[in-house]
């Protein structure tokens, strides 16, 4: 099986401008290829994992990735799957960010000795010239066309700047310049980007001829993997410092029944063969299955080690509720409590375990938050300061996450 024949076994694909082209191409190590990365937060999360995974797959049989930081479109903002405009950030954020990005992808790409590169769409877009740019490439637009790209069309009724409506123009550039500089002869991106990855094909058709577009091609990643990324209390992350080893586990340990086999081809590089075997699993044997998602994603990003402690705590508290050692801990001191004690919701929050007290008090409503095995029933209730001359205190939230508070 070619690598190609891989990616579409694994259900990564979901539309490509020229299949017979790009099977050659990945095949045999020729392809040159970027993935878009926007610098918004300081650390990747888990939506970013498909992308991740596919680059290593293709560099592993040869071919040449190209992460692409979007130090420049960040100026802007993306409205792409967006119903509203995103926070402008400075310079120096968006290049802290990006330097946390490399760091986390070097865990998937080898960038050493050319065999990857990192590239920063600053480079060229910021140093572009307004009227220059309308002359040679606002010209190959159509307003048309742009405005029945879905992207647009989303954010028309609430309004769509004429800031982020130049985002197209930018991405399809990106193409453009990554073309002439890189060589990069193919784009992958998810389902809200296929307008803009067409658009700079035919940039590149306009401004270069025939020959060149005959050598661009555009593969549409399954929309799935966006999906995966994101809870009810925002998105799960590769950093450590945002989102534990421990937590990081037990999110992929808790995936609804019928995504771990989907999960399990997407993300991880077991065999296919050895992941048709645990499809075959039922009922509670299918909770093996989850285990080997949880911690062979956990390997991937934070080590074996801590994967094998996420996995020993995860079956303790499966087993008995009672383990402790290795559950995610936060430190109280003197200054978190007022009057001798600390509300459950500012305990919630600060074990960021809710995003809000609006979701605490909701949780709490609904009966699942406990405190030592006693449930929370008042969205008031506080836990008294001397609780913690017994030892450590136990927040439950739902039916499997637990969390530790010390008092230091």
């Amino acid at each position: 099986m070619g690598v190609y024949e891989e990616l579409v076994a694994r259900g990564l694909i979901a539309q490509v401008t020229d299949e017979e082209e790009i099977r050659e191409l990945v095949n045999n190590g020729k392809a040159v290829f970027y993935i878009g990365f926007d610098p918004t937060a300081d650390s990747l999360h888990v939506g970013h994992f498909m992308a991740l995974c596919l680059m290593k797959r293709l560099q592993l049989a040869g071919n040449k990735p190209i992460a692409l930081i979007g130090g420049g479109t960040a100026m802007i903002g993306d409205p792409s799957g967006r119903t509203d405009m995103r926070q402008m950030m400075t310079k120096e954020t968006i290049q802290h960010n990006c330097e946390c990005f490399k760091e986390q992808m070097s865990k998937f790409i080898d960038f050493s000795d050319g065999k990857a590169l990192m590239v920063n769409n600053a480079d060229w877009l910021l140093d572009l010239n307004y009227v220059e740019l309308l002359r040679e490439v606002g010209a190959c637009f159509s307003v048309n066309n742009m405005l029945r790209a879905e992207c647009y069309k989303q954010r028309m009724e609430k309004g769509l700047s004429f800031l982020e409506f130049n985002y197209m123009i930018m991405q399809s550039y990106d193409f453009y310049a990554l073309y002439q500089k890189y060589g990069c002869n193919m784009q992958f991106g998810g389902d809200d980007q296929w307008s803009n990855m067409l658009g700079g094909t035919e940039l590149i058709r306009r401004k270069l001829g025939k020959d060149a577009y005959a050598m661009t091609i555009n593969l549409l990643l399954n929309s799935e993997g966006k999906k995966m990324g994101k809870t009810q209390n925002g998105a799960v992350w590769l950093d450590a410092n945002k989102t534990t080893p421990f937590d990081f586990f037990q999110y992929w340990r808790n995936v609804d029944d019928a995504d771990v086999v989907k999960c399990l081809k997407m993300l991880t590089f077991l065999p296919l063969e050895e992941i048709e075997e645990l499809s075959k699993l039922e009922g509670s044997q299918i909770n093996k299955a989850k285990e080997i998602l949880a911690f062979e994603l956990t390997k991937m990003i934070h080590g074996e080690e801590e994967a094998k402690k996420a996995l020993e705590g995860a079956r303790a508290l499966f087993s008995t509720g009672a383990d402790t050692e290795n559950m995610p801990t936060t430190e109280l001191f003197d200054e978190d409590f007022s009057d001798g004690a600390i509300g459950v919701l500012d305990l919630m929050l600060k074990c960021k375990l809710i995003p809000s007290k609006g979701e605490g008090k909701r949780l709490i409503q609904q009966g699942g938050v406990m405190v030592d095995d006693q449930k929370v029933t008042d969205i008031f209730a506080k836990i008294a300061k001397d609780a913690y001359d017994k030892g450590n205190v136990i927040i439950k939230k739902g039916k499997k996450v637990y969390h530790k508070t010390v008092l230091k």
